[in-house]
């Protein structure tokens, strides 16, 4: 198919590449041109000079950029994505922002007749690398099973949540459960240093049991050598916290925990790590010790 996709980030570079050795015939933007230019060489596309550009031929275009006011800047603007799709195409936004926005762009297409999804990522940098990516998704069925087999090659797992909006809602809850895990972690393997106990051997016990989690498994050790200079930025966390306090202030929601720990990650950005990786929430107890 003609697709294109704009802004080539950590996530979106390799998934526009994997995009580019599934067949298809892709058209990148990204405001630096340079990394553009780098995509290019690298993976044989074409580069357009703004989104509209990109998006002129396209039959579905992605978009992964930083939030919600990138998300209208690269889509509703003058020189964005639906200046320039044709009708019948169909915009897939992968960056995580508000259902808000997802709605305000779905309608925006809809008056245009193109189709929308919300579709959140979940597995962070390794998992688009990898083309292992968890896709939650919003919008029509009929646009859904149309976009499936393309977006495929760099997913593990897709799922239609519900209505437009719902993707983006789902990659919420995603972002409060894993701020409670890593919390739970950090004061968990914290406590074990204190009590000092070797802390392989407890992890080697306890990751068999109730307590095993993705963190666990994969972020313990670089936890207790308080090396986090990886993965999901701490300012991004941040971001999509903000987000799902947001919505819970229009739903009713009551996250008390989540209020908590997107506090003690503002103390980790003080200690200097807003561009840490999330698992540095154990800095800050260390910092107190």
């Amino acid at each position: 198919m003609r697709v294109a996709f704009v802004g080539l980030g950590v996530m979106g570079y390799p998934m526009a590449g994997y995009l580019g050795k599934a067949g298809h015939e892709v058209t990148v933007f990204n405001r630096t041109t340079a990394k553009a230019d780098q995509w290019c060489a690298a993976f044989g596309g074409a580069k357009a000079a703004n989104p509209r550009e990109a998006a002129k031929n396209a039959e579905i275009v992605f978009c992964c950029v930083g939030n919600d006011d990138d998300v209208r800047a690269v889509i509703l603007g003058e020189e964005g994505i639906l200046a320039g799709i044709g009708e019948g195409g169909v915009i897939v936004d992968h960056t995580t922002a508000s259902a808000v926005v997802a709605n305000e762009v779905a309608q925006a297409a809809s008056r245009k007749k193109v189709g929308f999804l919300d579709a959140p990522l979940s597995g962070g940098q390794a998992g688009a690398e990898n083309g292992q990516l968890t896709i939650m998704v919003g919008g029509g069925e009929a646009t859904y099973e149309r976009v499936f087999p393309v977006m495929d090659c760099y997913a593990k797992a897709i799922t239609l949540i519900g209505p437009v909006g719902s993707g983006q809602l789902a990659k919420m809850v995603n972002q409060v459960c894993i701020a409670g895990i890593v919390q739970g972690l950090s004061e968990g393997l914290h406590f074990a240093k204190r009590a000092n106990l070797d802390v392989a051997k407890v992890i080697e016990a306890i990751s068999k049991g109730a307590a095993q989690s993705w963190q666990m498994e994969n972020r313990w050790q670089t936890m207790v050598n308080n090396e986090f200079e990886f993965g999901f930025a701490v300012e991004w966390m941040r971001k999509d916290l903000k987000i799902a306090l947001e919505e819970a202030e229009r739903n009713g929601a009551t996250l008390d925990m989540t209020k908590l720990v997107d506090g003690y990650y503002a103390e980790v950005e003080k200690l200097g790590g807003r561009r840490w990786d999330t698992s540095s929430l154990i800095s800050r107890l260390e910092a107190k010790s």
